[in-house]
């Protein structure tokens, strides 16, 4: 075997199994840390939004079809305001929503970002209309401040044993989650830009700076 498949082997090993190894000391943390001395200090994710303003957001939709007609009530607009988180409880700086509906039911989409964040939050919902029954589809967060993305980064390489373990990959995107996982973001890790190149997908708790999972593929 090449010395580069050895190392591909060594990198799949160590990101299936990072989750085993232990935090390193404080010291060797490059990110700023938390006041408890754990890893990084972050803002509480909240549920900034009310009834009127996700309302008034779906009324004022500038996608091609908008947002239909029966999506556009009080009690779907309530809902939603339970349902959206942001990563530090502010509203977004600006809100897109859109949505289509079939026979039964209707997919909503709600999206926005902060004016600092390296992407926007993506909440996708189905909504029965006879009942307004909401349901979560998925929730593609990557309303990440952009500063926060480099301590991210770093933190993750220092805690990946060794340390080249992620060496020749750029951090692509960055995932935040929700409660219950709040403090944890999945970043995602690329060697180039064209189909099938090696990659890798870390899930990092940043509060208790320790690695969560990890895997790689085409490596």
């Amino acid at each position: 075997m090449t010395g580069h498949g050895l190392a591909a082997l060594a990198l799949a090993a160590l990101l299936t199994a990072c989750a085993a190894f232990p935090p390193p000391p404080p010291t060797s943390n490059p990110a700023a840390p938390s006041p408890n001395g754990g890893g990084l200090a972050l803002p509480e994710p909240g549920r900034p939004f009310d009834a009127s303003a996700l309302l008034a957001a779906m009324r004022a939709s500038r996608r091609p079809d908008g947002v239909p007609d029966r999506l556009e009530t009080e009690t779907v607009a309530s809902t939603l305001a339970e349902s959206i988180w942001t990563f530090d409880g502010e509203p977004w700086t600006a809100i897109s929503a859109g949505g289509s509906c079939g026979p039964d039911s209707c997919t909503l989409e709600i999206s926005g970002a902060q004016d600092d964040a390296q992407g926007d939050d993506l909440w996708v919902f189905t909504v029965a209309p006879a009942t307004s029954a909401i349901t979560l589809v998925s929730a593609d967060l990557r309303s990440v401040p952009l500063p926060l993305v480099d301590q991210l980064d770093a933190l993750a390489r220092s805690l990946l044993a060794p340390a080249a373990a992620l060496d020749g990959l750029t951090l692509v995107n960055v995932r935040w989650q929700p409660p219950p996982d709040a403090g944890q973001f999945v970043l995602g890790y690329r060697s180039g830009g064209e189909e099938g190149s090696c990659g890798a997908d870390v899930t990092l708790d940043a509060v208790r700076s320790e690695i969560v999972s990890g895997g790689s593929s085409n490596c």
